[in-house]
């Protein structure tokens, strides 16, 4: 046996895989050979993957790292296919989330934003982004991102900036941005509004509190309940249903406000459930959205009790200065001393917090700049239905799209932060002229004045991240980018953010680019920790990705992220899984080892497939056509749980396993044509499955592909693998099939009886018939190998021996006489219980063929198949019951 040096041998793979090192080596190489950098050629055809920006507010978690390798393994398969893959970079300013944390480092040296001012506060924030954007790439380079970096954005850089600008200029014009006074979410805690969906409602225990408003005229009172008394002070009326016969002689009277004194009147409005409380409710239109409503249909005024902190203001009365919760303790002792107060019940309702401080969210009076979102729901409804639809990935999820988009309500996008994009908005002084302006103005077009004042307001971080696929690409400019790879093929997101992020890129992409910004929508769900739980700070079971990649590789742990569930579901992160892919990059190393052990002095230019194949030759290359058609199928269909587990048993059970060991019989064999076109095999076999492993496992395939023959200068450029019709061998699988059948059959017989693999045995095989018996001849050799018998017979005419151990396969029976060693009682129950199963099988096939409904929707080559398994299932079932028979001397 010729075999290159050890040494050599351990220079090109070392004994053991080194994550580290390998991934320190091919990340630098990757971006200094520019293999990430995507081109606009014509003569390919675009893909492109924008990566939904991570805030610059700390570090990556996993649910990033799935984000991203799950978008690195779509790219890099479509650059391997050919295509010029765009994986663009870059990250969000996240106005209130980096404003916070930045806020609390200044609150830890004892300032406050206030005492640094506007501009020294936004200047400390991009220190923070240049500091926290450093660590985000050092991560994404430590995941093995394919990312273009010379493409990379961030939210708040000059070009973006002029995109905000333009479309807040453009939405304007149209009538579809405006300011208005109206209800918002205010979040007292980070002093700002918030949109809807920054709203996280959830269930509370409170109470539902019953009062009596005195009527005016002094003639009785009505009831009213509220779980919110603290807002009472701002009521400007009752109200109750048009139809309620209870209270038709009060409407139009008034009654007296308890405590604050005021007289308000009672209204009538179809708004008013009758058969909640009393029928009657109390209104605050400028604590409430729903009183807001009422509030303008019927003209009342709009009292703001609280201030922007969410303390009781001068317009409370004697309760000014309380907070919220202390002034609802306080007013309700004050009610229920009155008498005014007479129940309190207990109840359970949603109450709205905000997604980033937690407080309890105001509904809140203030003035805001909203979109008016109706017109841009309905053109995403429109396209929804139309063929240039976006394909969501589970399709479920497209439900959950639509629904809410049917369900739209005007967006405020104004936030009383100072990081973030300031309104392009200027005030007249004197005038009061209000000009929207993509350039900044420094005088009134109105009246000429200088007094101009900016609007403090920045924007909703999301209406920047909105434009996100487009304004990366150069837009508003015509750019040549956008041309090329714009729409986008695919966003990958989780489902979390389908109303935050999605449907406000689908409304402002097919606003002012005319089309969809990207062709299909992968939802992925979130990782929770073994016991089911999400990942939480307050729970400590948060798992940073940084250290999974420490301790056992990025590969592992890509691996592991990438095949632990199917789309749109969640899935558990268990710490025994990332080391069972340790162990699979382990055994991928090894059997690599073992090949270039035997490929000494091998070059590239001598692989030749034209010599005789042996069947082990010409299985393998056969399993992996069909593992390189599945694993494309199903990658192309983002099934990359099911394309992982193809891969893990091709390349553990048929080429490690079953090919490598066979491969030794010529590897070390005399025959040197036949040791020549192995070692072609064994090339031309992992060649092909490296590239298919490459997109989930970059690095350690790198590392091998790289001490292959082959040709090129990285897997990450090289050919994505595809079927070869002249490789796919139909009878040598069927007789490597066979083989295998009487291999671990013997095998499982040793074990039961407890015969070592090191002691020989007699091993008899009856083919069923010519064509088997031809076949097994051939395999002798083979089975001399794996089964080590004393003595191999294979014929037709067996006579069947007594005392033996007997295996029914398809094609043959096979008959180890162990003389000394059987337990004829053992025997017997092996095979009565063997009898079961092949019974069990044979009645569920007859009941699946004895249902007319199946039987009128399956497929003839289905029904074909399922009576080939039955008749091989009786088959088998007569050959033990003939066994059975005979060791029971029947």
């Amino acid at each position: 046996m010729s075999t290159q040096p050890t040494t050599d041998i351990d220079q090109l793979l070392p004994k053991n895989y080194d994550p580290k090192a390998a991934e320190n080596k091919w990340y630098p190489y990757w971006i200094e050979k520019q293999f990430f950098k995507a081109e606009r050629d014509p003569n390919k055809r675009p893909f492109t993957i924008v990566i939904p920006p991570p805030n610059v507010t700390g570090k990556l978690h996993l649910g990033h790292a799935l984000d991203t390798t799950l978008q690195d393994i779509i790219t890099r398969t479509k650059r391997m296919q050919g295509y010029s893959a765009l994986f663009l970079p870059g990250m969000d300013h996240a106005g209130i989330a980096t404003q916070a944390r930045v806020e609390a480092t200044l609150r830890e040296e004892g300032i406050s934003r206030h005492d640094l001012g506007r501009e020294k506060f936004v200047e400390k924030v991009w220190e923070w982004k240049h500091i926290y954007a450093s660590h985000i790439r050092e991560q994404w380079e430590k995941l093995g991102l394919a990312l273009d970096y010379s493409r990379e954005r961030f939210t708040m850089d000059e070009g973006l900036s002029q995109a905000v600008r333009e479309v807040f200029v453009r939405l304007y014009e149209k009538g579809l941005i405006y300011r208005g006074n109206r209800i918002i979410n205010w979040d007292p805690a980070a002093r700002t509004a918030l949109s809807d969906i920054e709203v996280i409602y959830k269930e509370v225990k409170g109470a539902l509190h019953h009062m009596r408003y005195p009527l005016a005229d002094g003639t009785g009172y009505i009831e009213v309940a509220t779980t919110r008394p603290e807002t009472m002070v701002g009521d400007t009326a009752v109200a109750v249903h048009p139809e309620d016969e209870r209270y038709k002689d009060m409407i139009g009277k008034t009654v007296i406000l308890p405590i604050v004194g005021r007289e308000i009147p009672i209204v009538a409005d179809d708004y008013v459930d009758p058969a909640f409380g009393s029928g009657a409710v109390k209104i605050t239109p400028a604590h409430d959205p729903n009183d807001f409503e009422l509030g303008l249909r019927h003209q009342l005024p709009q009292i703001v009790v609280m201030d922007e902190t969410g303390t009781m203001n001068e317009l409370a009365g004697i309760y000014k200065g309380l907070d919220r919760f202390a002034c609802r303790k306080q007013i309700i002792k004050d009610l229920t001393e009155q008498g005014v107060m007479f129940k309190v019940e207990e109840h359970i309702h949603q109450v709205g917090h905000s997604e980033r401080s937690d407080a309890v969210v105001e509904p809140y009076l203030s003035t805001q700049w909203f979109v008016k979102m109706q017109p841009l729901a309905d053109e995403a409804l429109a396209n929804a239905n139309s063929p240039e639809s976006v394909k969501f990935v589970p399709e479920r999820f497209k439900t959950n799209y639509l629904r809410w988009i049917e369900n739209i309500r005007d967006w405020c996008i104004s936030r009383q932060l100072w990081w973030g994009h300031r309104i392009p908005a200027w005030y007249c002084g004197d005038c009061n002229e209000t000009i929207v302006s993509r350039a900044d103005v420094t005088e009134c077009p109105s009246c000429h004045s200088h007094k101009l004042e900016q609007d403090n307001d920045v924007l909703d971080t999301w209406f920047s991240s909105g434009l996100w696929p487009f304004s990366t690409l150069g837009w508003p400019e015509e750019s040549e980018d956008m041309k090329y790879f714009y729409p986008t093929n695919v966003l990958v997101t989780g489902y979390d953010i389908i109303f935050f992020w999605v449907a406000r890129m689908m409304f402002e992409g097919l606003e002012f680019t005319g089309k969809s910004p990207f062709e299909s929508v992968l939802i992925h769900g979130i990782i929770r920790d073994s016991e089911g739980r999400k990942m939480s700070k307050s729970l400590g079971n948060g798992v940073d990705p940084m250290e999974v990649i420490e301790k056992y590789g990025a590969d592992a742990l890509r691996y592991t992220l990438a095949t632990g569930n199917s789309p749109g579901n969640d899935q558990r992160f268990y710490w025994e899984k990332v080391e069972a892919n340790r162990n699979f990059a382990n055994k991928i190393w090894n059997a690599s080892r073992f090949a270039l052990m035997n490929l000494t002095d091998f070059k590239y230019e001598e692989i030749d497939l034209s010599g005789e194949l042996s069947t082990p030759d010409k299985w393998i290359l056969s399993r992996l056509q069909a593992t390189i058609a599945d694993v494309t199928r199903l990658s192309d269909a983002f099934e990359f749980g099911e394309a992982g587990r193809v891969l893990y048993n091709f390349i553990w059970d048929d080429l490690c396993d079953w090919y490598i060991e066979m491969a030794k019989l010529p590897l070390y064999g005399t025959d040197e044509a036949a040791k020549k076109t192995t070692q072609s095999v064994l090339v031309t076999v992992l060649d092909q499955t490296l590239k298919l492993l490459h997109p989930f496992m970059p690095f350690i395939t790198e590392e091998i592909w790289q001490a292959l023959p082959h040709q090129g200068e990285s897997i990450t450029v090289a050919p994505w693998p595809t079927v070869n019709e002249q490789w796919i061998f139909a009878e040598a699988e069927s007789e490597m099939n066979q083989l295998m059948d009487i291999i671990r059959s013997v095998r499982n017989i040793r074990a039961e009886v407890n015969v070592p693999m090191s002691k020989k045995i007699e091993l008899l095989i009856k083919p069923s018939d010519a064509l088997s018996a031809e076949r097994l001849t051939r395999g002798e050799q083979y089975l001399t190998r794996f089964c080590n018998p004393e003595r191999l017979e294979i014929s037709l005419d067996l006579a069947m021996p007594e005392k033996a151990m007997s295996a029914v396969i398809t094609g043959a029976e096979l008959f180890l006489p162990l003389a000394g060693l059987i337990d004829i009682e053992q025997e017997l129950n092996r095979l009565e219980k063997e009898v079961a199963t092949l019974n069990g099988e044979v009645e569920r096939i007859e009941k699946k063929l004895n249902n007319a409904g199946f039987m009128a929707k399956a497929p003839e080559k289905v029904v074909a198949e399922e009576k080939a398994k039955m008749a091989d299932y009786m088959d088998k079932r007569d050959k033990v019951i003939a066994r059975l028979a005979e060791l029971k001397g029947e």
